[in-house]
């Protein structure tokens, strides 16, 4: 064949692909083209292109009024920055023009009353971020002047009335309270003029209530002051205070504040004439109740609805001053802080998008809000009291969101990678930024910076530096150095490069540190490479050869049985031994199995399973509490010797404890019971700097186990409720089935009906069996949480705990001593550090906490009745905030 035609042939083939490759092109129809357009008006620059879309779509026929409506929908609520310039663009609709037809509505009023039924059905699910936007727009248009004072007042009324709901939930309150205070912070200049004392109203409800909730508040806040009932916080603000400081500062001025706080595209505009347009009445709304799905479940207090998260008073750090980032307090400040963080909130999908839409802010910002970019021209001009750094402003809002307590909205992964994209984007504007907000952070530990917000900014620090070559000034803490062993500061280098090692490896991050720190002496970082350390390895140990023989068998791959068997010969040899025989031998041959399992595992994770799954059947054995298992279904003594010779071989990397800890609960080896009793009693193999001589506290890693303990109880038994829920919902459609067919063949009127019908419903098996293991995931979930309580106050208490013979098992900080903080050594920090973890343990848990504080409190405080001793009383306040009785 010639070279001609095997050409022609791949020409064809070719043209056959190109053509295939069309056909699977999602074709646009023109409405969508249309949609689209409007969806990405302003993106350019929305002065420009006003017209231009206005006039896209008045020409564009026919007219389908719910498309429009659902473009405007989503640039609304997924574009909120451009909200302004969508109700100059609706307000330009609602203009008559030469072309438009005078006889009905305009294309405007036609769009918005279809926008107000996907409003209603934004309100009707609850969904309050869409609902929130949807209120900023409609607050435009009333300033804009399409839609009626009276209108938006009932509006805004209508979410006050939430916070006089009976029990009404944090959350629900505050959601509620934030819409209502936006919408008229936006609308304040149109809606004062009419009824100033309709505006007091709406002020004052919200104000009630966030008089109401001081409590919850006392208990989220990030730099913490432990004996004080003070609400205001140094380098913190409360969002809903920050949101009524800046609604009172726009009310006192009579709003005149919300022109050079928002943007208003449309205020030049003139007034349509009333003569033939008539205001727009939004229609009146109720704000739905929340939602309780009941799936007849009891518990402890008799609640049977199904465990929500709980949501907090939501508190955001301040690390710059006004001049440098904008005071949240203030109503422009406010205005850019949640104009980002509604930026980072809906685009959590792409965090790359999310660092674009972020750097270009400020051209959706009045001009002069930010200091112009070098050789820019986009808000050149500084406006008076701000002029702030962008760069600032932006990490310091991202990490404020990440801090929040008990839990940030969003994973911390999130966050950490929103920064290093902007990182990315801006290198020479955001890298300072970054290195200030570190400084700034690390100056607050040791000041009351809270212990979670810590460990999460030893989280991001950690991995930050992973993405930039682990580089940082490290000598400009070596001063720091001098400090108590157990600082905060110190802490912070310790967990910080702890979290380096697992992202690199430990000479790598070892050479990036100054000698100071590098040094023994400076406690800072691990002599050596966190690795496993298997007690039996030297042949001079004692019980080498025991430990090599059991070793022996595992590479062999020896079945669990001989193992087992082995195991009890080995006991009897170590009881009859000529030295007199063991003491305990029990926990001598369950430390030889434990450590020479995992020795086996050691080599990588997939290892770890594959040895421990091998293995089921004897660690099962070892957990009843004989290698024969003759101890039935489980030892307590025996389960801590486990976690005991876990904990002692992973002693140089204490990661890896906590996935061997992980692994024993999810393979039921343990009960996280057990792992919370043994991190508060026999954790002595994990305490660094030897801690385990001085009184009993908690470490941030300490921390780590006992959640992912609770984790494990509290998903087990929201698993098994769902599982019951599922097969309940199975029956019962079943019976309506078998009722619906016997009514079918003529004998649904049989005499004995009425009889069959009073039967009490038999459960299937399925369910029978589902309903006791749901009973019984309750219980071990009771018992963990009552486990940590007692804990915690075992810890804290200042007496009556005669339960607990350690005579170093108490830590009590006065109030005097908690002002004298200079002066703290290694035994008030690490108090200092448990009562933090408590605090994070009742905030974080609350909604567990809730359904047995009766049993709980009882149990665990009933030693403290009639103290008056001030640590005792504070930690029957923190309990009594978390579950809320005050």
């Amino acid at each position: 064949m010639s070279s001609y035609h095997r050409g022609g042939g791949n020409r064809r083939r070719q043209h056959r692909d190109d053509y295939d490759d069309r056909r699977r092109d999602v074709y646009e129809s023109p409405a969508d083209k249309l949609k689209n357009a409007i969806i990405k008006f302003g993106d350019v620059d929305a002065v420009e292109e006003l017209p231009l879309i206005e006039k896209q779509i008045r020409e564009f026929t026919p007219v389908v009024i719910s498309n429009l409506s659902e473009a405007f929908r989503i640039a609304v609520t997924e574009q909120p920055f451009k909200i302004p310039h969508y109700a100059a663009l609706l307000r330009r609709l609602h203009d008559s023009t030469e072309d438009a037809p005078t006889d009905g509505p305009s294309l405007g009023k036609q769009i918005l009353e279809d926008f107000w039924k996907g409003f209603q059905a934004y309100l009707d699910k609850l969904a309050w971020r869409e609902t929130r936007l949807c209120i900023h727009f409609f607050a435009h248009l009333t300033v804009a002047k399409l839609i009626s004072t009276d209108s938006m007042f009932a509006l805004l009324q209508s979410f006050t009335a939430v916070l006089e709901e009976f029990g009404v939930s944090n959350g629900r309150a505050k959601k509620a309270a934030v819409c209502a205070a936006e919408g008229l912070m936006i609308g304040g200049p149109i809606l004062k003029p009419s009824s100033a004392e309709r505006v007091q109203e709406v002020i004052n409800g919200i104000q009630a209530y966030n008089d109401s909730a001081t409590s919850p508040k006392a208990l989220t806040r990030p730099i913490v002051e432990l004996y004080s009932d003070e609400i205001s916080t140094p380098n913190a603000d409360e969002l809903l205070d920050t949101a009524l400081q800046a609604l009172r500062t726009l009310d006192e001025s009579d709003f005149a504040e919300t022109a050079s706080s928002f943007l208003q595209p449309y205020a030049t505009y003139p007034d349509l004439d009333l003569s033939t347009f008539t205001l727009y009445d939004l229609p009146s709304v109720l704000v739905p109740p929340e939602v309780i799905e009941l799936d007849g479940l009891s518990t402890d207090s008799g609640e049977d609805a199904q465990v929500k998260k709980e949501e907090w008073p939501e508190y955001f750090l301040s690390l710059f001053e006004n001049d440098i980032t904008p005071d949240p307090k203030t109503p422009a400040g406010y205005t850019v802080r949640t104009g980002i963080l509604d930026i980072l909130d809906i685009f959590e999908v792409n965090r790359k998008e999310c660092a674009r839409l972020l750097i270009e802010y400020p051209k959706w910002t009045i001009p002069g809000t930010f200091k112009p970019k070098p050789g820019g021209s986009v808000n050149a001009d500084p406006v008076p009291g701000r002029d702030w750094q962008l760069e600032s402003t932006i990490i310091e809002t991202i990490l404020g969101a990440s801090f929040v307590l008990p839990e940030s909205c969003h994973k911390s992964i999130y966050y950490i990678g929103v920064i290093t994209e902007l990182c990315k984007l801006s290198p020479s504007t955001v890298g300072p930024a970054v290195g200030k907000s570190i400084r700034k952070l690390y100056s607050n530990l040791g000041e009351g910076l809270d212990v979670e917000v810590a460990r999460r900014f030893a989280e991001w620090f950690a991995v930050h530096m992973s993405n930039f070559g682990f580089q940082w000034v490290w000598k400009e803490w070596i001063p720091d150095l001098a400090l108590d062993i157990q600082h905060p500061k110190r802490a912070f280098m310790r967990r910080a490069l702890e979290f380096e090692i697992r992202l690199s490896y430990h000479d790598r991050i070892l050479k990036t540190l100054p000698a100071e720190m590098q040094a023994p002496e400076g406690h800072t970082i691990g002599e050596q490479a966190p690795g496993p350390d298997f007690e039996y390895d030297d042949p001079a140990k004692p019980y080498h050869d025991a430990a090599q023989s059991v070793l022996n068998l595992f590479r062999g791959r020896a079945e669990a049985k001989d193992v087992i068997s082995h195991l009890e010969t080995l006991k009897v040899t170590l009881e009859t031994s000529d030295d007199g025989g063991i003491v305990n031998a029990d926990a001598l041959i369950r430390n030889i199995a434990i450590q020479s399992l995992l020795h086996i595992g050691s080599r990588s994770f997939s290892h770890l399973l594959n040895a421990i799954e091998r293995y089921l059947a004897l660690l099962r054995s070892i957990a009843s509490g004989g290698a024969s298992g003759a101890g039935g279904t489980g030892n307590a003594e025996a389960k801590a010797d486990i976690l005991t010779a876990s904990a002692a071989f992973w002693k140089h990397n204490r990661h890896m404890v906590a996935i061997v800890f992980d692994k024993l609960m999810q393979y039921q080896i343990v009960d996280p019971t057990d792992v919370v009793g043994w991190t508060f009693i026999n954790r002595a193999e994990i305490r660094e700097l030897s801690e385990s001589t001085g009184p009993l506290s908690l470490s941030a890693f300490e921390w780590d186990l006992l959640k992912g303990a609770l984790d494990k109880a509290n998903g087990r038994v929201m698993i098994a409720r769902r599982k019951v829920a599922t097969l309940r919902k199975e029956d019962d459609d079943n019976r309506a089935r078998a009722k619906a067919s016997g009514g079918a063949d003529g004998n649904a009127m049989d005499v004995d009906a009425d009889v069959k019908a009073d039967d009490a419903p038999v459960d299937s098996p399925a369910l029978t069996t589902a309903l006791k293991a749901f009973a019984s995931l309750t219980r071990e979930q009771k018992g963990a949480l009552s486990r940590t309580l007692d804990g915690f106050v075992s810890c804290l208490a200042p007496g009556a705990t005669d339960s607990n013979p350690n005579p170093h098992s108490r830590v009590v900080i006065s109030e005097e001593g908690w002002n004298d903080r200079a002066s703290w050594e290694k035994d008030q920090w690490n108090a200092w550090e448990t009562w933090g973890w408590y605090r994070q343990f009742c905030r974080s848990y609350a909604p567990y906490l809730r359904n047995y504080s009766t049993t709980l409190f009882t149990v665990s405080f009933a030693k403290f009745e009639g103290s008056t001793d001030p640590a005792a009383e504070l930690l029957k306040k923190t309990w009594n905030v978390a579950t809320g009785q005050e």
